[in-house]
């Protein structure tokens, strides 16, 4: 058999000519997803599989004509929405081409208005069934959804079952990578959403991080077998506020001491731990939050803190959920006492975002110096080029660089 002509090696790798369907793979903030493509439209969104020759192997038997291939304008703009969207920075879809030709009429109705469901909230296939004229067909929009070829932009995830309970979903990870999505998009759910055992932890998908850092980078690889499981999970806070004015509390003191100085200052509040408002903040005498074991500076901070969050000028929690990283430090670094690693620190342990690497940390480094640099510290420049090639999990590289930090002082 020849060899095929070199302008019919090109067809074939660029998805025109005689190859009418394309495919290609791309990074996402829960792990490598798939998108497939022909002239009219996307005709399928793959989310990750355990690995990724995995969802390459799925992309296959689903559209067994598609070829790898590098993605027109148009699926290069649907992949950077996709992208942005699965690490926080939430976008609209409805301007994604989808190509339903090869799908039912009432399978179609139920993707459309499935688009219709914005993000951070959920319905139910009975609510839906409502919505495309069928009250008496949950059963029916509940295996449409199951059948979505276009993960994400047909956001399924959004729809539950009855009762507010979770409901299944037919990607890799079953109900734990639906949680993982309606996190990222800020839902807030009700204990029936939610199994029983489920606790807050974070947003993505921490089985493929891990992967993709032992890949990416083998020297990370044998730190990160050396310390074990990943196991971060995120702090909780009612508000910003709350979350903001204890980082205030803690700065530049010993845990003890900061622990025993934010007991006070909570007291003031109503009680043992009671969580610290704003509007209550303003109300207290500035020699009472002295007497707490406050600095002046700390109680500046504080009142700016209080001041601009009644004002609107600091994110909610809810709020934060939907901006870009950079937007939320530029916000919150606004603040009097707030710095970028303040900042960083609410965008990991309170947001769960994947992708944070803070250059300023001493502790970062210092993990940094143990694994890469022979004990010698490095400059934040340096940590900052070797960080590329961890994105977009930098959160879970910094979270072993930690620990390798620690380990050094034991």
């Amino acid at each position: 058999m020849s060899s095929p002509k070199p302008a019919e090696a090109r067809r074939r790798s660029t998805g025109t000519g005689t190859t009418s369907t394309g495919y290609a793979l791309f990074t996402t903030g829960i792990g490598r997803c798939g998108i497939v493509w022909n002239t009219a439209g996307i005709v399928g969104v793959q989310l990750p599989e355990t690995t990724v020759s995995a969802t390459r192997r799925r992309i296959v038997e689903r559209h067994s004509s598609a070829a790898s291939a590098d993605p027109p304008p148009f699926v290069r703009k649907a992949v950077d929405s996709i992208s942005r969207h699965l690490t926080g920075d939430l976008s609209d879809f409805s301007e994604i081409r989808l190509d339903m030709g090869g799908v039912t009429p009432f399978r179609r109705r139920v993707y459309e208005e499935a688009r219709l469901v914005p993000a951070g909230t959920t319905v139910s296939y009975g609510e839906l069934a409502v919505r495309v004229g069928r009250p008496d067909a949950a059963r029916a929009v509940g295996q449409a959804l199951g059948h979505n070829p276009f993960a994400i932009v047909v956001p399924c995830h959004r729809v539950l079952a009855a009762g507010g309970k979770i409901g299944g979903f037919s990607a890799d990870g079953g109900t734990d990578t639906k949680l993982r999505i309606l996190g990222i998009e800020g839902a807030v759910l009700t204990v029936a959403d939610t199994p029983p055992t489920t606790q807050r932890t974070i947003a993505f998908d921490d089985r493929r991080a891990v992967a993709h850092l032992k890949s990416a980078d083998p020297a990370l690889a044998d730190l990160m077998a050396s310390i074990g499981p990943f196991v971060m999970e995120l702090k909780t806070s009612k508000t910003t506020f709350a979350a903001l004015s204890e980082a205030i509390v803690y700065q530049q003191l010993s845990p003890k001491a900061a622990s025993t100085i934010y007991g006070r200052f909570c007291d003031l509040f109503g009680g043992p731990r009671a969580a610290p408002s704003s509007k209550s903040l303003l109300g207290i005498p500035e020699d009472e939050l002295r007497c707490a074991g406050l600095s002046r500076a700390k109680v500046r901070a504080i009142r700016d803190l209080a001041e601009r969050s009644l004002a609107g000028e600091v994110p909610t929690l809810k709020e934060a959920q939907s901006m870009p990283d950079e937007v939320v430090i530029e916000r919150l670094t606004a603040v009097l006492g707030v710095g970028r690693w303040t900042a960083e620190m609410f965008l990991m342990f309170h947001l769960g975002r994947p992708d944070i690497l803070p250059l300023g940390d001493c502790g970062l480094r210092r993990g940094f110096a143990m694994a890469f640099a022979k004990g010698r510290m490095p400059e934040p420049r340096q940590v900052e080029r070797r960080g590329e090639r961890w994105r977009p999990y930098r959160s879970v590289a910094s979270w072993y660089l930690w620990r390798a930090a620690e380990a050094a002082l034991l």
